[in-house]
């Protein structure tokens, strides 16, 4: 046996340390076991089967039970993930039409409503642009400085009147009728985060999580995949 620290064979044993053979060595007088316990943690693959069922409609605690990971485990790595990934994914396309809508939910309680708004592309799928807050224009203000950079010849609303304080109303179409590409985009967050299903028992009680939560999704949704960062 050779002492970990110096590499010398000159080594004795030293009693018990929680249930092992302690050793000393006496060239370094440093201590040590023989057999040490292996790393604490989970693997990648067990965090990647847990952020797969988030972002798949599963509740923090569902994945608990299912899988034997505490909650607070699986939410500390949406926030690790979360924060180092970009507010949407990046994309080569810029618009000739644009979408633009709001979906609604809460944070805790329900009756603080906060509101999801998205901006993509009529012909492509994928939000683009989002943000979170109230139904003011206060709110919506940094999501026109994205899309007003696209240019588009038109911008498709369902009317809500602070649109029309930013979109000029010659390039401004108010019709249901072609909003579908966004009101599915919107469909598909509240199917796949189970804090935005319209009936259940899982909510945000943070905005900053909520938004973690759509960071997470909107990658997984583009690129089929949930990123581990080391």
């Amino acid at each position: 046996m050779n002492c970990p620290y110096c590499g010398s064979t000159e080594i004795r044993k030293n009693g018990w340390r929680r249930g092992k053979q302690n050793h000393i060595c006496t060239n370094c007088d440093r201590q040590f076991i023989d057999i040490y316990s292996p790393p604490k943690g989970y693997s990648d693959e067990k965090k990647i089967e847990c952020l797969k069922a988030y972002v798949n409609g599963a509740g923090f605690r569902a994945i608990e039970r299912q899988t034997g990971i505490h909650h607070t485990t699986i939410i500390n790595w949406v926030k690790q993930i979360g924060e180092k990934l970009p507010e949407a994914p990046p994309t080569d396309k810029i618009p000739s039409v644009g979408e633009l809508d709001e979906l609604e939910t809460f944070v805790p309680v329900k009756k603080n409503k906060i509101w999801i708004w998205t901006a993509l592309d009529h012909f492509n799928r994928g939000i683009l642009a989002w943000v979170v807050g109230d139904h003011s224009a206060e709110t919506f203000k940094p999501l026109w400085n994205i899309v007003s950079l696209w240019g588009c010849y038109f911008y498709v609303t369902d009317g809500w009147p602070v649109y029309a304080s930013f979109i000029n109303p010659g390039d401004h179409i108010i019709s249901k009728t072609y909003m579908t590409r966004v009101e599915g985009e919107n469909t598909r967050l509240r199917h796949y985060l189970a804090r935005l299903h319209r009936k259940t028992l899982c909510y945000s009680k943070s905005v900053d999580m909520l938004k973690l939560s759509i960071k997470l999704l909107l990658h997984s949704l583009k690129y089929g995949e949930i990123p581990v960062f080391s």
